[in-house]
């Protein structure tokens, strides 16, 4: 076999059409074989004796796609000194850009041997673990085109590449669960007639199986595992993981960018799936346990912000730059169109504290391809200091978990809710202001994949993750949740009527809210779990969307049994509130109230009033009361303050929005100012949420009779 020197970047193996070039760092090792895999379980070494700061590389020529390939490192195995080098432990190139197979757990794969953590292991893991996989780069994107939609215009529908497309009627089985499905016209003309304008993917970076999930009949259900920051998750194709997963990755973009869908990937950079001490040796470690790694003051040991048992070393040069160098490959050559940051305040730990401009955040900032796409932060992480809502840089958009609870505290009948939900409605500026953010940093959800359902939201008060093995001790405990007067499934009329109107007041709340709305796959029709608000490991038809039959019609007895049904009625509400959403630039403005007029709009009216059920402007004591749990809100349309794209005036029609989170029937009187002719648009106390045609007209000072825990939306055309 012929070997060249090759070159020391991009790391990685690239292919050029004639050979692959095979370049790999590690600052701990003796010396690296890269290793060519052959069907026969044989391998052929290769020794990397061109090396260029701590980066081994060498080129070969006639190696092509879809050849196998791992590392094997000769280092020092010095666990108390932090580096846990072991030849006989294939390992994955932190770069591969496809990886093929799947683990068979087993002591092979850990560096040493069950019960002596200190001794080393020399089983051959080989047969045992995955391999990396040559790619070919080559694609033809044809006239892909990336949406590049503003996001004052994004809805975002969170999803789970498998839950999503299991069960779909319309998909065929062999597409069920893949890119392949996601792409499928069955479910883009789902998402497009729904208005979502991005689906931001639940973890598709290739992931592992965990050890003791698997030794107990589950599965990492979710992917929050990750073991290849480039490769596109093997499990999701549909035809073949020797990069057929690569392609089929990049044709599921391209059909969504032709129906205008952003793709945004949950990206977990703050931590592998190499776990703690005692867990497998599978890449990173075996390269440079000490580079990739935070450890203790005992070495032997890792720090963990994660939960997971490891955190990833952000002050190390290495890390930043495989980070970066992933994130650039994912919108460059995959076409992504942004990313969330799971964990995000770990990606801020230099140290021990989070700092708000550590070296990630700065280079993030200035690189000219990063910066440019959505950008979105769990801003939290289960570490000291850890809850950072608010607190990351400009450029950033975050997960608020502050709107979340509020919104879920207003409806469950929590007092003195009333003032912070008026700050969460109006976009947070208690967050964001004072940073030069906008209302539009604020990603507002009221559910997503981790916790309950919006269907068990309103059907439980307490957890049921029995199915998890972990005696229900797993997943959150507070969960600021009601089930409306029965737990779970029941036949109860009063109490599945009361379920459907406060999923109905949670989507209608979302989409009324300033900031940029993101709902969870199956909401939209009243997907259970049964209680489960941990189902991370539920890999089956627990957590996969059970879709609505076509030929049904509009059913109100499974939107709340609690017992996998769906609700083909809070479908249609929720499209009518997206889409109401998406013609009403009052309801996502881009610049926070002023709570005064605005000034060159003739208009006399604040941008913005509140008032109680009676029609007075709120004082501060009914803002304090703790009882009150009514309002209505005002919106002017003439008072849009923000420009349109070329500079002209924005003038949209004004909106009352009243709330009734309280128990009981009110009397809501319409403001006699603002406005002298109204027409009802959303009723959410009516089965269907909206009324069919035209609601019913109301004049200055008339009133509107809103049921206990329902809001009701009246529009003053322009």
């Amino acid at each position: 076999m012929q070997v060249w020197p090759g070159q020391a970047y991009p790391l990685g193996a690239t292919y050029d059409g004639a050979g692959t070039n095979f370049a790999v760092f590690s600052e701990a090792a003796d010396r690296i074989e890269l290793c060519l895999l052959h069907d026969d379980g044989s391998e052929t070494a290769v020794e990397l004796r061109e090396t260029d700061a701590f980066v081994r590389h060498a080129y070969l020529p006639g190696v092509m796609p879809g050849q196998r390939y791992g590392f094997r490192v000769h280092g020092p195995y010095e666990p108390q000194r932090g580096q846990r080098c072991n030849s006989a432990k294939l390992l994955l190139d932190p770069y591969a850009r496809a990886i093929s197979g799947k683990i068979q757990w087993g002591e092979a794969v850990y560096g040493y041997p069950f019960g002596k953590p200190d001794d080393r292991n020399d089983l051959d893991s080989a047969p045992h673990t995955m391999s990396s996989v040559v790619v070919n780069p080559y694609f033809d994107w044809g006239d892909d085109r990336r949406p590049r939609t503003d996001y004052h215009r994004t809805v975002i529908y969170e999803a789970h590449v498998k839950g999503l497309t299991m069960l779909h009627p319309g998909l065929p089985e062999g597409l069920r669960g893949t890119y392949a499905g996601l792409a499928h016209p069955e479910i883009i003309a789902h998402l497009t007639e729904l208005g979502v304008t991005a689906i931001e993917l639940m973890p598709v970076h290739q992931f592992v199986q965990d050890h003791r999930l698997a030794d107990a009949g589950l599965a990492n259900y979710w992917g929050y595992n990750t073991i290849g920051f480039f490769a596109p998750h093997n499990a999701y194709a549909s035809w073949g993981d020797r990069g057929e997963q690569v392609l089929e990755f990049k044709q599921a973009v391209r059909a969504l960018h032709q129906a205008g869908i952003e793709v945004i990937l949950d990206v977990v950079y703050n931590h592998t799936a190499e776990g703690n001490h005692l867990g497998p040796t599978l890449s990173f470690r075996g390269l440079d346990n000490a580079s990739y790694y935070r450890l203790t003051d005992d070495p032997q040991y890792y720090m963990d912000t994660t939960g997971t048992g490891n955190s990833l070393l952000m002050r190390s040069p290495h890390v930043l730059q495989l980070i970066m160098d992933s994130l650039r490959y994912w919108v460059t050559e995959m076409h992504v169109d942004g990313f969330r940051f799971d964990l995000a305040a770990t990606l801020a730990r230099q140290f021990h504290e989070v700092d708000r401009l550590s070296s990630f955040f700065d280079l993030v900032q200035q690189d000219p391809v990063v910066s440019q796409v959505k950008l979105i932060a769990e801003p939290w992480d289960v570490g000291e200091g850890g809850y950072q809502v608010g607190n990351f840089p400009p450029l950033w958009t975050e997960w608020n978990g502050k709107y979340r609870d509020t919104v879920r505290d207003l409806w469950r009948g929590e007092p003195r809710t009333l003032a912070e939900f008026a700050g969460r409605l109006t976009g947070s500026s208690d967050l964001y202001q004072d940073d030069g953010r906008r209302p539009l940093a604020s990603i507002n959800f009221t559910t997503c994949h981790d916790g309950f359902t919006l269907h068990d939201l309103v059907s439980y008060n307490d957890k049921h993750n029995e199915a998890n093995g972990e005696g229900n001790r797993d997943g959150e405990s507070h969960n600021r949740s009601w089930n409306c007067g029965a737990e779970g499934a029941t036949e109860d009329k009063e109490v599945l009527e009361l379920r459907s109107r406060q999923m109905r007041n949670f989507i209608a709340t979302l989409m009324l809210s300033q900031g940029v709305p993101m709902l969870s796959h199956g909401d939209e029709f009243a997907r259970t779990q049964r209680g489960n608000n941990n189902a991370y490991c539920q890999d089956n038809e627990l957590s996969w969307v059970h879709w609505p039959d076509p030929a049904a019609a509009r059913a109100d007895d499974g939107a709340a049994g609690g017992c996998g049904g769906t609700d083909t009625s809070l479908l249609e509400f929720t499209r009518a509130m997206v889409w109401l959403r998406r013609d009403h630039p009052v309801f996502r403005r881009r610049r926070f109230f002023h709570g005064r007029p605005v000034e060159g709009t003739h208009d006399e009216l604040s941008d913005i009033a509140w008032f109680t059920p009676r029609g007075d402007e709120m004082t501060q004591r009914d803002w304090q009361a703790a009882h009150a749990k009514a309002m209505t809100v005002f919106l002017n349309g003439h008072a849009i303050s923000e420009p349109g794209p070329r500079g002209e005036r924005i003038s949209d029609d004004s909106f009352l929005l009243m709330f009734n989170a309280s128990a009981d029937t009110l009397e809501f009187t319409v403001p006699t100012h603002h406005g002298k002719r109204w027409q009802v648009v959303v009723d959410t106390g009516i089965p269907d949420g909206v009324p069919p045609g035209a609601g019913p007209k109301v004049s200055a000072g008339e009133r509107v009779t809103l049921l206990g825990r329902s809001l009701t939306v009246l529009k003053r055309p322009a």
